[in-house]
């Protein structure tokens, strides 16, 4: 813990981390609070599974552009413009009644406009710290999210409760507004510069370390997404049972990633935390949905989940250039929440047809392919015992003078 609490007295980082966990607290917040509204109204948790699918695709196909267009244009002006069209939605949604495929296109477009703000201060981390604190705070980054899973749901689920589901997704506005406000007034923000990359959108992906990352970060946020629709289910809307549960869930996250933060990454490391979340979920889907059984299990999954995210985004930082690191966090980024359209639809699906288990079923099955690919593809995983994590220095025409 003391190298931890050194790290955070590097200037710049404590503030940094916690101006960029309130701006994406509301994250934490939205899908249940959403899931819990859209289920009310319709009566149907496919209904609302298809709502948060389509934002979910929706900050699929804006993760690598609008972090692509903060090279072009700088930081601030992008996560101005989206912040705005991106609340604007979410209120929207809450406020105004309209069918589902209305809240589907709605929901597209507040998925479209998320500000593009874990992409910039994954760019921001290597300009603030050395070389040798970069993997711990990765780790540290990766754990201190976990407050958003642990926190959000809760919340969420306690103002949806006792106030109004709408009540809830309003609050979680309020979050991203000021969150995000804070963020962009962050010196750190101004003075960052991401060089334009010269190469065309998508190239990055050739890095294998890059698409090894996005596959099974969309493996890991599936199976998270199917795990919160069937602790909902189980439990059902009217419980803040759930959102205990889920906070389980992510505090044995923030506990992995605080334990397990200064590990070596070596080309098994992937795999092997993978196989914690998959051991812990395939547990809670064989014995019965209770509290205390879900409590215990989904903690033993939780272990695995932080520490899984701090390898995704070491290797990606050792293996791209500096000018590429924003689109390549942009696609890691689509890849999870593809990931979470797909394990919150497919859930959703599942339950109205067999029940909760069935959920936590997809979301074993989810995390044991993330757990087989990076298995299968550990030669394409970076080896950085002993290695800098820093993104690789772009290279520029020297100017010679000639006498």
């Amino acid at each position: 813990m003391s190298s931890y609490l050194t790290l955070l007295k590097t200037p710049g980082v404590a503030r940094v981390i916690a101006a960029q966990l309130t701006a994406r607290f509301p994250f934490g917040m939205l899908s249940l609070a959403f899931l819990i509204h859209i289920e009310q109204i319709f009566d149907s948790y496919g209904a609302a599974g298809l709502v948060l699918g389509a934002m979910s695709i929706g900050q699929a196909i804006a993760g690598p552009l609008t972090s692509r267009l903060m090279g072009r244009w700088g930081m601030r002006p992008v996560i101005t413009a989206t912040l705005v069209v991106c609340a604007t939605s979410i209120v929207t949604m809450a406020l105004v009644p309209m069918p589902i495929w209305a809240l589907m296109v709605i929901g597209l477009v507040a998925g479209l406009s998320t500000p593009p703000i874990q992409p910039a201060v994954r760019t921001i981390y290597p300009k603030i710290v050395n070389s040798r604190q970069l993997t711990p705070l990765f780790s540290l980054d990766a754990s201190a999210q976990e407050i958003i899973w642990v926190l959000g749901p809760v919340i969420a689920t306690f103002v949806a409760i006792q106030v109004s589901p709408v009540a809830g997704i309003l609050l979680a506005a309020i979050f991203l507004i000021g969150g995000g406000i804070w963020f962009l007034v962050l010196p750190e923000v101004g003075r960052v510069r991401i060089p334009r990359s010269r190469r065309k959108l998508g190239v990055v992906l050739k890095r294998p370390a890059v698409m090894l990352s996005t596959i099974v970060g969309f493996m890991l946020v599936a199976a998270c997404a199917a795990v919160e629709a069937g602790v909902v289910a189980a439990f059902g809307h009217g419980s803040s049972t759930s959102g205990w549960v889920l906070g389980i869930f992510a505090a044995g996250s923030l506990v992995g990633g605080l334990a397990l933060g200064h590990a070596p990454i070596g080309p098994w490391a992937l795999a092997g935390r993978m196989l914690i979340v998959t051991a812990g979920l395939s547990l809670a889907a064989a014995g019965n949905l209770s509290f205390w059984w879900l409590a215990a299990t989904l903690l033993v999954a939780g272990i695995g989940i932080a520490p899984a995210f701090a390898v995704l985004f070491g290797i990606v930082s050792a293996s791209v250039k500096f000018s590429d690191t924003a689109e390549a966090y942009g696609w890691v980024g689509t890849g999870q929440l593809m990931g979470a359209a797909m394990g919150s639809a497919i859930a959703g699906f599942m339950i109205d047809q067999s029940g909760a288990t069935a959920a936590i079923l997809v979301a074993a099955g989810f995390a044991g392919l993330g757990t087989i690919i990076p298995a299968l593809g550990r030669r394409w995983h970076p080896d950085l015992r002993g290695r800098d994590p820093s993104p690789l220095p772009d290279t520029a025409p020297i100017q010679v003078q000639v006498s």
